[in-house]
């Protein structure tokens, strides 16, 4: 079927969608207690560490929940690899308002998350069930599950719902797109070519020598990459939960997963082949894509995504990039909002 796409004003992202709008649907909802405490983590002011089950043993995930509604809690997935809940930030000058509760999550290796040493934790399969576990701890089902995952996280929110489907009421792929060989393409082709040719060619030669870790070479991309595709300002006006979670990325996790930056997946890193395009039509479950015009992944596929899964939308981030919850944020939270309300 095809995706509806819900435009950049949010009225008119509630219209196209057939989605009511935030204001109309919370009228219409049992009034509750937003504040309320929740006797499991009321002594630590919302923060639970989560026993993780794994092959070498029991570790700890940090979790921390954001106000109190019954249908919708919605799971904040971060990106990276390796990076944390900090840059997700942003979302509290949009959900409380609309009385949408979220979670803050760690995922293991990251941030305030137990580190163990174990390389096999870094899988993919493992975050899965990471996931799984944690959404059993934190009672969230059906009724209420929202799965939100941007970057990394997205591949992570689309092979859970690819399993474990039937624990959600609704799924966010946020500027991630469903082909990580493509993603290279992109990056490799497109915005390669928009990039300074002198930069290009002194990336290229780094790269032609295998030597993506090189201090100079990160250094370029950090500089002429990161402020056009990343996040578009300066990067001495980054926002300061971006700075703060980037400044704590696991790197060695980032590395055997993503590679060593944001310009494609690189070298040996184990994402490189991820490929879920022939999977996207089993996924059945309510499912709104995101993407961004200046993005480090095509916002084609991810409106192409949108039409592929059964019951799917797509939210357009014009003025947007990677992080298009900073550069297009009134864009990307209201109609964030607007499909969480619409559920």
């Amino acid at each position: 079927m095809k995706a509806k796409t819900l435009l950049p004003l949010f009225v008119m992202a509630a219209a196209s969608c057939n989605i009511p709008s935030a204001e109309k649907s919370v009228e219409n909802e049992p009034q509750v207690d937003y504040y309320a405490v929740n006797e499991a983590d009321q002594w630590s002011g919302g923060v639970r560490m989560i026993p993780i089950e794994t092959a070498h043993g029991t570790f700890h995930v940090w979790t921390k929940r954001v106000g109190n509604n019954p249908t919708k809690k919605v799971l904040l997935l971060h990106g990276g690899p390796g990076a944390n809940h900090q840059y997700f930030e942003a979302a509290d000058s949009y959900f409380p308002g609309e009385s949408i509760e979220y979670y803050y999550y760690d995922q293991l290796g990251a941030g305030n998350s137990e580190n163990p040493q174990y390389e096999d934790l870094w899988s993919i399969d493992h975050y899965v069930e990471e996931v799984e576990q944690v959404r059993v701890a934190l009672g969230l089902n059906a009724e209420n599950f929202i799965l939100l995952g941007h970057s990394w996280g997205g591949i992570l929110a689309i092979e859970y719902a690819l399993k474990y489907q039937a624990n959600l009421k609704g799924l966010i792929i946020s500027n991630m797109v469903p082909s990580a060989p493509e993603y290279n393409q992109y990056a490799n082709t497109i915005l390669a070519a928009q990039m300074d040719p002198d930069i290009l060619a002194q990336l290229r030669a780094f790269e032609a020598a295998g030597e993506y870790t090189h201090e100079t070479y990160l250094k370029l991309i950090t500089e002429n990459y990161y402020p056009a595709h990343v996040l578009r300002r300066p990067l001495d006006a980054w926002p300061e939960p971006v700075n703060r979670s980037f400044a704590s990325l696991n790197y060695p996790m980032y590395l055997h997963m993503q590679g060593p930056s944001e310009f494609g997946i690189v070298g040996n890193a184990t994402l490189k082949d991820w490929d879920r395009k022939s999977d996207l039509s089993k996924i059945t479950v309510p499912t709104l894509s995101i993407g961004a015009q200046y993005d480090t992944m095509d916002p084609a596929q991810m409106e192409w995504m949108a039409s592929e899964v059964q019951n799917g939308r797509y939210l357009y981030c014009a003025e947007g990039s990677h992080m298009a919850m900073y550069d297009d944020q009134k864009t990307y939270f209201e109609g964030v909002v607007a499909f969480i309300q619409g559920l």
